[in-house]
């Protein structure tokens, strides 16, 4: 394991372009759900596993690496349990003794791990997302039908409030702040 994360061991990828501003609807949902997963992993960029794991906004107990496995948990649910409910598909975290389990059992033994499992997940999703048009539905865990849309939608939202977050913890371990790389 190395002595810090960076972006690109992270998602396998290097920072893209910011998403466009003129384009179809489905192209512009990508481009901004991406965005959205590759900040979050931007705000990881550089850092040990030890600050990773770092609670650095007490009292809250989040951590940066803690976001990342409470995505890849988040992800799962709405593409591949909701959207398509796949066979075998269970959480991916032992929520038997904390329902913050993603959140509160992280190690940085495990960072790797972490991003590993992440990096797999998202592209789970998008392979899942693909095969379905915007206006198809999938039963929510309180019997609700949603849309992909609405699923691309929330999962924005989700996102750009953990990056929220993600933005003071990072302040907060080593004082780096900014916006996302032109």
């Amino acid at each position: 394991m190395t002595d810090t994360v960076d972006s690109a061991t992270a998602t396998g990828s290097i920072h893209p372009p910011k998403p466009p501003v003129v384009a179809d609807e489905r192209t512009m949902l990508d481009a901004w759900l991406d965005l959205h997963r590759d900040i979050l992993i931007w705000k990881c960029e550089g850092l040990s596993p030890d600050e990773l794991v770092r609670r650095s906004a007490e009292p809250s107990s989040l951590s940066l690496i803690g976001l990342v496995r409470h995505m890849a948990e988040v992800e799962r649910g709405w593409f591949r349990r909701v959207l398509t409910p796949e066979d075998g598909v269970e959480t991916l975290y032992d929520y038997s003794e904390s329902e913050d389990a993603e959140l509160d059992n992280v190690d940085p033994a495990r960072v790797e791990e972490d991003f590993a499992t992440y990096r797999t997940e998202v592209e789970a999703c998008r392979e899942v997302a693909a095969r379905y048009d915007l206006e198809d539905t999938g039963i929510s865990g309180r019997g609700n039908a949603v849309s992909l849309r609405w699923i691309y939608i929330h999962m924005i939202e989700e996102y750009a409030r953990h990056n929220g977050h993600a933005d003071l913890l990072r302040e907060r371990i080593d004082g780096a702040t900014g916006d996302w790389p032109q």
